[in-house]
């Protein structure tokens, strides 16, 4: 089934990797943008058409000029992510009852960012992939790699036989999340905006971590809260170095 992508950064991703575009809608006033004559390029003919008809394309007037129509975003099975995980530290990032489209797309970016190796969220209790997600994640969608199971329990099982440890984001019973030794195979839980981890979830943890907060707000936003954590993990498994990349030039609006 088709569905169509919007915002220039999701559209341009879209462009630039192997992905089925089955057409190409541009705001009139953008013949001459750079990004036109770069999808002109990679054999797309654009439609030049109001922004009227892409606010009724998508059903939102955020699609700053560009949408595309484009297959539906593929998924991966649990096996596939185990099994091209990254090796000596894979690092998967588990959503539990995430309903934010917002929050998925924001994941999806920072968990780009540090090279994750998946995203898992049950199906039929979570947010799924939507032009929205694609939207927010600015790309990010083409290039994490997103596992829908049935059961997240199970699946935490699965993923512990495999070697994985699981470290559960929560603001009850946790330690510092600075204090954990990240050097291992990992799968980090992320809850739900207004629920935070399920209980079952909790139990089948190997840790706790929480985020200490010195102001007066209690919790942070799901999406903060994971980006920050998965820079934790990553900071050990990358010291500093000399030579590092910051942003590599990309627009980050």
């Amino acid at each position: 089934m088709a569905q169509y992508i919007y915002g220039r950064n999701a559209v341009r991703s879209l462009v630039s990797h192997p992905s089925t575009v089955n057409e190409l809608y541009v705001f009139e006033a953008y013949r001459n943008d750079p990004f036109t004559e770069f999808a002109s390029k990679q054999w797309y003919k654009p439609i030049f058409v109001s922004k009227q008809q892409l606010t009724k394309l998508t059903g939102n007037d955020k699609h700053q000029g560009f949408v595309a129509k484009a297959e539906e975003y593929k998924t991966y099975t649990l096996n596939e992510l185990i099994n091209t995980a990254s090796k000596p530290y894979p690092l998967l990032i588990i959503l539990d009852g995430l309903e934010d489209p917002h929050n998925l797309g924001a994941i999806m970016r920072s968990a780009d960012a540090v090279n994750a190796d998946g995203i898992i969220y049950a199906k039929n209790r979570s947010v799924a992939l939507s032009p929205t997600v694609a939207k927010v994640s600015t790309g990010a969608i083409d290039t994490v790699k997103v596992a829908e199971v049935t059961n997240l329990a199970t699946t935490i099982e699965t993923l512990k036989k495999q070697g994985y440890w699981i470290v559960c984001a929560t603001d009850s019973n946790a330690q510092d999340y600075r204090s954990v030794d990240y050097l291992c195979p990992i799968a980090l839980i992320i809850g739900s905006e207004g629920f935070g981890v399920s209980r079952l979830l909790k139990e089948k943890s190997d840790f706790r971590v929480g985020l200490p907060m010195y102001g007066q707000v209690n919790s942070l936003n799901a999406s903060v809260a994971a980006g920050i954590l998965m820079y934790q993990i990553t900071s050990q498994r990358f010291p500093l170095q000399k030579e590092t990349n910051y942003g590599k030039g990309r627009d980050s609006r």
